[in-house]
């Protein structure tokens, strides 16, 4: 049965200069010689060529726009598919004019979110690592995730894993040729050369794994917690960093309850930015704050503060200079090397020596006047690119939670393999195990074929000589 064909708006909707209308499917040259004509058939003569055309409804002839129109002959296209492509004046009206006119014709369909790659996919133009840098891509905002998308969106992340898969599935068939063909006459040392290829995977593995979550990092955004006491600026220094007011600021302890976020591109990289609640001393079962008359609202907001400090990347403990160098102990309890020591208001008063919390270095700022608001920047700046230079390296960096749970369950499969002993009679298990890896790295590319196995037995051990 062949494929329905599809189509839908391939730009972003709403009013815009131009519009991209895509069909990919069996009926796609159909689509286009019916909309545009003598155009139409002039763009199949000259693929990948755009050609202008105008576009007539075929129900009615009224003409709909003057565009160009595009032609990708299967296999050469980006579905793997025949896909036509029409270029319009990005009105609403044109827009709607060429759907309602593809949804009058037999055998059209409109595509479903993700259709076009999902083709791309199952006609073999991109493995699943591919796709994922394409979602990645259409959804960066910094140079720095641009350049991790456009990289897993070239290969490099899944030729690293294929590579690994086709070495496990080379160990993988000469343990089931040992098994399979016992009688033979086998290569010497073939067990001995396959354990230490499997070792040196793990290794492999095991040092991709150990990436402190760089590309994780990078796809989802830096995260930043502001934590301090009642009204030592938090507030304010959240606008200061985002240049705008985020947050209200009051001089009322305790009136930002729940956490406030922004966003920020700093150096190229994603960095999200929480103003969180005030911290104070919560009373014995912490249901409610001293001195705030039982305020549960409150009290839930410190909870929050507390998670998100727990669960950032780094943290900006801000304390009050009006009062130092008495700190907040609930704040120094939080402040360690994962920590930037901030001491605002430093332009109402000389603030007394050392400047440090903890033994981490303090920087005086005013949230009020902007002083020192710079050097920070840079500071923090400076920790984000430290951890984030993965994007930089030679090696592609990994990119989602289910890639890492896949490489660790091949790890764990390579693990229980090296640990049985060579020649110890349990050639089946060690097979299975083997088989259970190849799979895990499969997973993540979609590529998992069982026959890829036979394929390198015929080709090492030429079976039926």
């Amino acid at each position: 049965m062949s494929p329905q064909t599809i189509y839908a708006l391939a730009s972003a909707g709403g009013r815009a200069g131009i519009a991209v209308i895509r069909v990919s499917g069996p009926e796609a040259a159909a689509a286009l010689t019916a909309l545009a004509g003598n155009g139409g058939a002039a763009a199949q003569d000259h693929p990948r060529r755009a050609t202008r055309a105008l576009l007539d409804d075929p129900g009615t002839s009224a003409p709909i726009d003057d565009g160009l129109v595009i032609w990708f002959p299967a296999p050469n296209s980006f579905t793997g598919e025949d896909v036509s492509e029409f270029h319009l004046h990005g009105g609403p009206a044109v827009i709607t004019g060429v759907l309602e006119a593809l949804a009058a014709m037999a055998g059209l369909r409109m595509a479903t979110p993700g259709e076009f790659t999902r083709r791309a996919f199952e006609n073999g133009k991109m493995d699943l690592t591919a796709a994922e840098g394409l979602a990645d891509l259409i959804d960066a905002e910094t140079v720095a995730q641009r350049r991790q998308a456009l990289r897993q969106l070239e290969g490099e992340l899944g030729r690293l894993y294929e590579d690994w898969r086709q070495r496990l599935l080379g160990a993988l068939a000469h343990g089931e040729a040992g098994i399979d063909f016992s009688d033979e006459d086998l290569p010497a040392g073939i067990e001995a050369a396959a354990r230490k290829d499997v070792a040196q995977l793990e290794r492999a593995i095991a040092d991709h794994l150990k990436d402190g979550r760089r590309g994780e990092r990078l796809r989802d955004g830096y995260h930043i917690a502001i934590i301090g006491p009642p009204n030592a600026g938090k507030s304010s220094l959240l606008n200061q960093l985002a240049r705008r007011d985020a947050a209200i600021v009051s001089s009322t302890a305790g009136t930002t309850r729940d956490v406030i976020e922004v966003h920020l591109d700093l150096g190229g990289y994603p960095v999200t930015v929480a103003d969180t609640a005030g911290l104070r001393d919560v009373g014995e079962k912490g249901d409610t704050v001293q001195g705030s008359g039982n305020d549960e609202i409150e009290a839930e907001g410190i909870r929050r503060a507390r998670a998100h400090a727990a669960d950032a990347d780094l943290r900006l403990a801000v304390f009050d200079g009006e009062a130092w160098p008495e700190a907040d102990p609930a704040t120094v309890g939080l402040v360690d090397d994962s920590t930037i020591v901030v001491i605002n208001k430093c332009d109402l008063a000389p603030l007394a020596a050392p400047l440090a919390v903890n033994e981490q270095a303090a920087l005086a700022i005013s949230a009020l006047t902007g002083d020192g608001i710079e050097g920070l920047l840079e500071t923090i700046t400076e920790r984000v690119a430290a951890l984030m230079n993965a994007a930089a390296s030679p090696a592609p960096a990994l990119t989602r939670t289910r890639h890492r749970e896949a490489l660790e369950e091949c790890r764990a499969a390579l693990g229980r393999f090296l640990a049985l002993e060579a020649g110890a009679g349990t050639p089946e298990l060690a097979a299975e195990d083997l088989r259970l890896a190849a799979r895990a790295l499969g997973r993540i590319t979609g590529r998992v074929d069982v026959d890829d196995v036979l394929d390198v037995i015929f080709r090492d051990f030429c079976i039926g000589k």
